[in-house]
């Protein structure tokens, strides 16, 4: 009903309390701090990668997002996982139990600052968990190509472009809380927004 052709919200089709367990900021620190992350920036097209000690990252970057910043000069935690350092923690993890045919999970894990986000894009389908926070949605059909700038943050787009659109123009939004999942068909369009300070995971469906 949903896979191929608009977004839906999924409520207690897993429990991963023992994988939020194993997010809090004490644990992660504990297990992953001295371990390299990748960071991207927070643009349509992420250009630039920066490797910093986790810890670094939790201590020193992970700030709210600065409205005037460019998105370019935001880096963001999200995607770009070491496999064998971080293997462990996702093999916790409990990933909705639907499937498309002729595709293959692969995990992305992320941890945010309040105001921060990722500007739209699109991609193909697969589901996002908040494990911690909350975390905004904005969506548009793949026909409908959204109004923005690729290197302004969500946060900019939000408190300038969002409330010019007229009603027809405007995206499906949704607020995701802990423990609730989305699914996003095949070239949606879509922007986030943690509203918090955020841990969240995605499964790709490739």
């Amino acid at each position: 009903r949903f896979a191929f052709s608009r977004p839906v919200i999924l409520g207690g089709v897993t429990d991963n309390s023992a994988f939020r367990a194993l997010c809090t900021r004490e644990k992660l620190l504990a297990a992953f701090g001295p371990f390299p992350v990748r960071l991207s920036t927070a643009n349509t097209y992420s250009y630039r990668k920066v490797d910093v000690p986790f810890q670094e990252y939790v201590e020193h970057l992970l700030k709210p997002q600065d409205p005037a910043r460019l998105g370019s000069d935001t880096l963001y935690f999200f995607g770009d996982n070491n496999f064998t350092e971080w293997g462990p923690l996702f093999q916790h993890y409990v990933p909705p139990p639907f499937r498309i045919p002729g595709t293959s999970p692969a995990y992305s894990f992320g941890i945010a600052g309040s105001g921060s986000g990722v500007p739209f894009h699109w991609h193909g389908p697969g589901f996002s968990e908040v494990i911690f926070g909350r975390k905004r949605w904005f969506l548009y059909p793949p026909d409908k190509t959204p109004h923005f700038h690729p290197n302004e943050t969500t946060l900019a787009w939000l408190q300038h472009t969002y409330p010019t659109l007229p009603p027809a123009q405007r995206p499906l939004e949704c607020t995701l809380h802990p423990g609730e999942v989305l699914y996003f068909p095949d070239r949606w369009w879509h922007a986030t927004l943690n509203l918090d300070t955020s841990v969240f995971i995605s499964t790709f469906l490739g």
